[in-house]
């Protein structure tokens, strides 16, 4: 059989790794990216030090809006998807990519799997939940990270085709684990083990107004320990363009670094003090890496981090970072909410039977 796999940014890279490995032991993959993430500090490095096959189709979407990117993604996924009909297609997350992949698929009348099915935020405002939602609702077979997520779908009456399989970033965790203990430590960014912060803010919601980069800097301004901050190429461009960027590079004690490579953000983030992040994929890195953690939002679509007390929901606050930073105790066990670290093969044996 073979399959389209459909990837475009940075957590999506980190979950083909595994889920590819075990897909071309048993079948055929055809790898698509779409170009979202079109710096080479986002793609490039990532097909490089994962070991992700080069991919057969390069679409090179690049920059745009939201819905600039999707119309460039379905002209160029069509021809793929209609011409050699695979058997299955393969989409990942919540991103521009996903959808695209999810209305392709459908519209050309191939099977369609999703990876990371039934994650809900509960803000229908937000790109990334209007993308999962669609797609799940558009897939024949849904693979679930979380008990959650089984039941978050069971609830919207999605009950056909779901599949709990654990979750395939925990994957790519376990795999590269000992690689990335091998990089560089913090020292190359001038910082001691277990002093520093990490911070990554990337999403729309924090940088596509003024108002929203004025909390974010207010943020920056309150840290209380040097920090490390792999600044995303769009939210330095909505610094740059607000007038706000020469007052983040005066933040005290704040090193700024273009995008890093997982290995390298691994490394750092094991070391670090603690995580401040609008990202849903950092927030379960931290958790993986016994690391806290402060989601830099009102919600997350990862709640069992949360209630497990190795992650806190502090939005764009700098009051609440504040306070939070003054107490990063965690508790003493870590539950294992994300399997066993197969669940790129259970994910796989199930697509490939199930479209049998």
């Amino acid at each position: 059989m073979r399959v389209v796999s459909i990837v475009g940014n940075r957590p999506q890279f980190v979950k083909a790794a595994p889920l590819s490995r075990a897909l071309r032991a048993r079948a055929t993959e055809t790898l698509v990216h779409t170009g979202q993430h079109y710096d080479p500090e986002l793609a490039d490095l990532f097909f490089d030090e994962l070991d992700i096959p080069e991919p057969d189709h390069a679409l090179g979407v690049g920059p745009g809006s939201p819905l600039a990117q999707l119309a460039e993604m379905l002209r160029g996924l069509e021809p793929i998807l209609a011409d050699d009909p695979p058997d299955a297609v393969l989409v990942y997350g919540d991103t521009t990519t996903t959808l695209a992949g999810a209305l392709v698929a459908a519209k050309t009348g191939v099977r369609l799997a999703h990876v990371e099915a039934g994650l809900r935020s509960f803000d229908r405002s937000m790109p990334e939940e209007q993308n999962r939602v669609t797609t799940d609702h558009l897939s024949d077979l849904l693979f679930c990270p979380t008990d959650a997520a089984v039941a978050n779908l069971a609830r919207e009456g999605v009950t056909e085709g779901v599949h709990r399989v654990g979750d395939v970033m925990f994957d790519a965790h376990l795999l590269f684990a000992q690689v990335a203990a091998t990089r560089p430590g913090p020292e190359r960014w001038g910082f001691a083990g277990g002093e520093y912060l990490l911070v990554t803010v990337h999403r729309a919601a924090a940088t596509d107004s003024r108002a929203a980069l004025l909390d974010l800097v207010a943020v920056l301004e309150a840290l209380d320990a040097p920090a490390l901050f792999p600044v995303h190429p769009r939210t330095r461009h909505r610094l740059a363009a607000e007038g706000l960027w020469e007052r983040v590079e005066r933040v005290p004690g704040l090193t700024l670094s273009p995008p890093i490579g997982y290995l390298d953000f691994t490394r750092a983030l094991v070391e670090a003090r603690a995580v401040l992040t609008d990202s849903g994929g950092v927030q379960k890195e931290a958790f993986f890496a016994g690391v806290p953690c402060l989601t830099l939002r009102r919600e997350t679509e990862w709640v069992e981090t949360v209630d497990a007390g190795f992650n806190r929901l502090v939005a764009m606050d700098a009051a609440a970072v504040r306070a939070a930073l003054s107490d990063l105790t965690l508790p003493q066990r870590r539950p294992d909410l994300y399997g066993d670290g197969d669940a790129a093969g259970a994910t796989a044996d199930i697509l490939v039977g199930g479209v049998r």
